[in-house]
């Protein structure tokens, strides 16, 4: 098949699956992605795609971790450093170490340094599965940006080891003092390259936008897209990182977007584009490595013959031994850290059993384990083929299945033990946050008695009015948003009585309500307008667009005006 067809293929049937995904909640999509994969290509005359790994590793990582390095927040990241710092690193060079020697010893064939290269492939973690199956399932927010923080970094260090791994094999030499000074030199100097990158972009966004305004929104939006590739690319050429160069460029263009809340439509540009392209290249990911099943573990079990239940042995006791290595790690080398976090306030779920399990669980192993053992040499120096090549790779593929299957199986389980907090505290700073934007809104429609005093009677009273009638609308959301109704906020709240406050608190969401219903209304008009030819296409856009930001605006606000309303009846009940 033509590349382009089987691009355009694959980046339908991921589109497909997600929907599929939808109507099939039981089933992690990652899972259907890869089972329809397998399905596709195990045929004679299947769908077949030769994968390559270089190719692979540029096209699709970049992106991706660019993208978790722009959202992940920062807050919480530098926080939590400590326990990230020690998963991403320490955890690989344990796990590097302990499950070579065992899998030599397990099987003499396959020398140590291959096994070493082995280990290194099956080290770092995949936080897209982790989310695809942890979704909706209860798992603790901090908890979640420590296994997103792992994963960013984890990836750079796992490869670099897979580097030294294969460099011992072909060459016969290892070096501890050599491999340390090459590791730093590697992961800082990506990190300060893609920081560059990142910064550089932003600075040069400024000064365009600066001048011509949010005009230039889609060309800015398509620069972002191409970003990653670039700090990858130029990481490379420099003998660094490019995947922390992607992770860090990611990381500081999100601190120079902390600048540009004036840029709206950038912003939602922005948003939608990386939406699609983290949607599609993730489904595109498991797809291909499903596609990629039948030729390495069908094949490989076929080879085996009777003795194919002795591979399926290697893959679950490496798979099993890897996820053992990592609660290890969990309990002696991270534990101690994470409740030192919980102490000082920066992790709010305090770590205990079912906790540490479920973070154990979530150490899938997903794409960058399978590109980097497809990137394995086929040849030694000497001319000979790379020994034990093609038992790596069914071990590390068999080792991907294994810990996404146990994980979507394990993880809900496990999940439904962990004690959920209350409130989140991302929803009580939010709520906080609202409240003073509503505070500063009010606050910021008083006259200065100079400018009233220069202006009409009549014009006042008017002004007054507006003022007036738009206060009270904020002083509504801020009783909405209250709830804790302290001496602080009484003033605004006008010491109702409780049957009161949720009277105005029903009639606030009949009124959303009625909102909305216009919108929809209004809406319908104006597509009605095109197809009777009264407006173009651009009018249609335009108006659509802006009717879409304000239904989007209105939705959230009667979201919490219904959970307001709906917990003051509960406390009305329980008087």
């Amino acid at each position: 098949m033509h590349t382009v067809e089987t691009v355009l293929l694959v980046l339908m049937i991921g589109a497909v699956t997600g929907i599929i995904a939808r109507y099939i909640r039981a089933i992690p999509l990652p899972l259907i992605q890869i089972m329809l994969g397998a399905a596709l290509s195990w045929p004679q005359k299947g769908l077949h795609i030769d994968f390559d790994p270089g190719l692979f590793m540029l096209l699709f990582i970049p992106p991706l971790l660019f993208a978790d390095g722009w959202r992940i927040p920062k807050r919480e990241f530098f926080a939590l450093y400590r326990p990230i710092l020690r998963l991403a690193f320490g955890l690989v060079l344990f796990t590097v170490i302990g499950m070579g020697y065992l899998i030599h010893w397990m099987i003499p064939e396959i020398p140590l340094t291959v096994a070493f290269a082995l280990a290194a492939v099956i080290s770092p973690t995949d936080a897209v599965a982790v989310s695809a199956i942890t979704r909706n399932l209860g798992m603790p927010a901090h908890t979640m940006h420590v296994l997103e923080g792992e994963s960013l970094l984890n990836d750079a260090s796992g490869l670099v080891a897979l580097k030294f791994a294969i460099a011992a094999t072909l060459t016969g030499l290892f070096s501890w003092t050599q491999v340390t000074q090459e590791f730093l030199w590697i992961a800082l100097g990506g990190l300060a390259v893609g920081a560059a990158v990142g910064w550089g972009f932003s600075y040069l966004r400024d000064t365009v936008t600066r001048r011509l305004g949010d005009v230039a929104a889609t060309q800015m939006v398509l620069l972002l897209v191409l970003l990653p590739f670039a700090a990858y690319l130029l990481g490379e050429k420099f003998g660094v990182s490019g995947i922390l160069a992607a992770v860090a460029a990611g990381v500081a263009t999100n601190f120079g977007d902390l600048n540009r809340a004036d840029y709206i439509s950038e912003r939602m540009q922005t948003a939608g584009t990386w939406a699609m392209v983290e949607s599609a290249f993730n489904g595109a990911i498991f797809l291909l490595l499903g596609l990629q099943l039948p030729s390495i573990i069908g094949v490989t079990l076929r080879d085996a013959g009777h003795d194919w239940w002795i591979l399926v042995g290697y893959v679950a006791i490496i798979s099993i031994a890897l996820l053992s290595l990592r609660w290890i790690w969990l309990m002696l080398g991270v534990s101690r850290s994470l409740h030192k976090a919980h102490q000082a306030g920066k992790l709010v779920k305090k770590p205990d059993l079912w906790l540490n399990l479920a973070t154990t669980l979530a150490g899938i192993r997903g794409a960058v384990t399978l590109a980097g053992a497809l990137s394995v040499p086929l040849l030694l120096n000497n001319g000979q083929p790379f020994p034990a090549r093609d038992m790596l790779i069914f071990l590390a593929t068999g080792t991907i299945l294994f810990t996404l299957v146990i994980g979507s199986i394990g993880l809900p389980l496990v999940l439904r033990r962990v004690q959920a907090v209350s409130e989140p505290e991302s929803v009580r700073e939010e709520r906080q946050a609202r409240i003073a934007a509503c505070r500063a809104a009010i606050n910021s429609l008083a006259m200065s008695d100079d400018d009233a005093a220069q202006q009409p009677t009549e014009w006042q009273a008017q002004q007054h009015e507006i003022e007036g009638r738009i206060a009270r609308e904020y002083r509504n959301r801020i009783d909405l948003l209250d709830e804790e109704r302290t001496p602080e906020t009484a003033e605004v709240q006008d010491l109702a009585t409780p049957d009161a406050v949720q009277e105005r608190r029903l009639r606030y969401v009949a009124e959303l309500e009625m909102r909305l219903n216009c919108i929809k209304v209004e809406r319908h008009t104006i597509y009605a307008e095109r197809h009777n030819n009264r407006i173009n296409d651009e009018s249609l856009r335009s108006l659509v667009q802006e009717l879409d930001l304000s239904e989007i605006t209105l939705r959230k606000r009667l979201e919490v005006a219904r959970r307001a309303a709906a917990k003051q009846a509960a406390k009305l009940e329980g008087h």
